[in-house]
């Protein structure tokens, strides 16, 4: 099959992979001359204590073009985190580094530590040639060893993980991954996978890149059989714990807590992401394997510092006064939206615009798979949840939380999709709170002697919403007045501020009555269905049982419903479909049933974000994708950004 960039799944073919554009961005078919390095470096390397440039580049290193100019060395870009657990804002900012990577356009897959690739007819094989002569920040090499290490040896690991993730099995069976040479591998899948280079540039697609093997073998008991005994001296109480706080993952804070892993990305950990820590420090990977156009090697920027905030308005008070670089993580609330803009000169910034992929601003997902058979029975009932989705007042909500930016919206793709369904959209957004009174007495949820409602077992109807302060302001606000908005129709709820990391062990454990989150799929509903059925673990909220036995392949979790198994099924269809007419179709069957059992509760259309960028910032793109597929502004390669003073 030719080979060509890749683009979305929306707008064209997706199967096919990346030669033209690879020219851009690596030096082919000529001998490469080392350009420039960071002075700090140069110093190491006469005093000897780090090889020659051209010893710690590869023969033919990926070149990046600035977005503005050729930069200078030097500086310490400052950037906020929330809390213990805002791992995502380092992995946002730092670890962009797959096989391939997305364009700043988001709109097709680019060559990185693959350099080029094919991949088979039937979409089953592909075949990635990696850029030979990278290496690791330890100045080991990397090679196809790694590659095959971190899924047959890690990911694959039973023990390690519960489930081969979902972008890596295909049909219940997970993806094979067998070395070639020393640069060359081939993924094989049970079945089509043609959305797999479109997830493989996402945060989730990074796994090939992860795991050292000459590192983190020693973790495993495959290569270490002693590591029982290992465990124990270090304190934990298993090998896989021990794995987990040396090697990390992708979603779990320790991939940032270990000063001693070697990594690929532009800068390394100085300071860790440990409990207690007011701040995270990152200094310049001398191997990184990347260069500018004139030969010179990058990061520009010598230090990240990433301080640690415990509240929007500490953040907020540094970004005002100068302190801060670049950031739109936690602060892109409408509500701050005037006093950054007042502050502009104050703060020496410029705004950064945040365009939305999301489909919606905060979806209520109500935990049909409860632990508690009664709340389990009220949850399940479609009525109940049709109920209370009228019983909200949106048009208020909107003008009061999002100053009238927005519109009613349920889930699915935005307006502007070519797949917006709506029904699936629409439906149940009509403020009536004497219909939705009714279709409760109706249910059998009749008001007790104080105004609100009882269940059929004589219990009140009472649920806690699980909400991240830190991390989505503007959603406690908006649960706030849905609160009140459903004490008008007999329902009594909690809005339940908790610390990001309880949110995720309530849900991972199925502790929660109900939880909120951004509805994503609105420009990309290839790569995060989590609304649309029970798909991702950490994402499907309404269903984290449903969500196991998919990912397991029917191992774990508990059998969801046919309707459920009909998406999961058409969904495995779709994205085995490179035809984009055809899985388009697919995909409407999908929506279709989405629309009939109607199982989340959505707000409102998600709104443009923002953030700033300091005025002697250079190289960054002003206008952003605001997604966790394209995670901002990583995409935007800040291993180019540059100060001007």
């Amino acid at each position: 099959m030719p080979n060509e960039i890749l683009s979305r799944g929306v707008t064209r073919r997706a199967v096919l992979g990346g030669m033209a554009g690879a020219a851009a961005l690596s030096i082919a078919g000529r001998a490469f001359a080392a350009g420039g390095e960071a002075p700090a470096l140069a110093q190491l390397v006469k005093d000897g204590k780090l090889p020659p440039l051209a010893e710690r580049l590869p023969k033919k290193p990926m070149v990046v073009t600035p977005f503005e100019k050729v930069g200078t060395y030097g500086g310490t870009l400052r950037r906020g985190l929330r809390g213990s657990s805002d791992h995502n804002g380092i992995l946002r900012m730092v670890g962009n580094q797959s096989l391939v990577r997305w364009n700043l356009e988001f709109t097709a897959v680019q060559p990185n530590l693959a350099e080029r690739w094919e991949v088979s007819d039937d979409a089953t094989q592909f075949t990635f040639h990696l850029i030979e002569g990278v290496r690791w920040s330890d100045g080991h090499p990397f090679t196809a060893d790694d590659v095959v290490f971190a899924i047959e040896d890690c990911v694959k690991n039973t023990e390690l993980y519960s489930a081969t993730p979902a972008q890596l099995a295909v049909a219940g069976k997970p993806v094979t991954v067998e070395k070639i040479d020393d640069y060359t591998v081939k993924f094989t899948f049970a079945a089509a996978n043609a959305l797999y280079l479109e997830n493989l540039a996402t945060p989730l697609g990074q796994h090939p890149t992860l795991f050292p093997k000459h590192y983190c073998s020693q973790f495993l008991p495959k290569y270490n059989p002693n590591i029982e005994a290992d465990a124990k001296k270090a304190g934990v109480t298993s090998w896989t714990e021990l794995f987990r706080s040396r090697c990390g993952d992708i979603e779990i804070p320790t991939r940032w807590g270990n000063v001693d892993k070697p990594t690929l990305d532009p800068w390394v950990v100085k300071e860790p992401y440990v409990g207690g820590a007011t701040r995270v420090v990152m200094t310049r990977n001398p191997y990184f394997w990347q260069v500018d156009t004139s030969g010179n090697q990058l990061p520009y920027i010598d230090e990240i510092n990433f301080g640690i905030s415990q509240d929007v308005e500490s953040l907020m008070l540094n970004v005002i006064s100068g302190k801060i670089d670049i950031q739109e993580r936690h602060i892109s609330v409408l509500a701050n939206k005037p006093t950054l803009s007042q502050n502009m000169q104050k703060g020496d910034y410029r705004l950064l615009t945040l365009v939305p992929s999301s489909s919606q601003q905060c979806q209520i997902y109500f935990n049909i798979t409860h632990k508690d058979p009664a709340m389990r029975k009220m949850f399940a009932d479609k009525s109940f949840r049709q109920a209370l989705s009228i019983g909200i007042n949106r048009p208020e909500l909107i003008d009061i939380v999002y100053f009238g930016q927005s519109e009613p919206y349920q889930a699915g793709p935005r307006p502007t999709h070519p797949w917006y369904h709506e029904k699936y959209a629409r439906q149940f957004t009509e403020y009536d709170a004497d219909k939705a009174g009714a279709m409760l007495d109706q249910a059998g949820y009749k008001k007790g002697p104080d105004g609100f409602r009882l269940r059929p077992d004589g219990q009140k109807v009472f649920f806690s919403v699980d909400v991240i302060p830190t991390l989505y302001p503007d959603l406690v606000d908006a649960l706030e007045l849905v609160k009140t908005h459903w004490s008008q129709i007999g329902i009594d709820m909690k809005v339940n501020t908790i610390e990001r990391a309880l949110y995720y062990t309530r849900g991972d454990d199925n502790a929660h009555d109900a939880q909120v989150w951004p509805g994503p799929g609105g420009l990309d509903p290839m790569l995060d269905p989590r609304d649309f059925f029970a798909f991702h673990p950490q994402g499907s909220r309404y269903a984290i049982p449903w969500t196991l036995w998919y990912t397991s392949n029917g191992a774990r979790g508990e059998e969801p419903p046919e309707s459920q198994k009909k998406r999961m099924k058409l969904f495995d269809e779709a994205r085995s479909t490179a035809d984009l007419d055809k899985r388009g179709a697919v995909m409407k069957q999908i929506f279709d049933i989405a629309a009939e059992e109607f199982e989340t509760v959505g707000l409102c259309l998600a709104v443009g974000g923002f953030g700033i960028i300091r005025n002697n910032l250079r190289n960054v793109p002003e206008k952003q994708p605001d997604s966790w597929s394209w995670p901002n502004p990583g995409p935007a390669m800040p291993q180019q950004f540059t100060f001007t003073s």
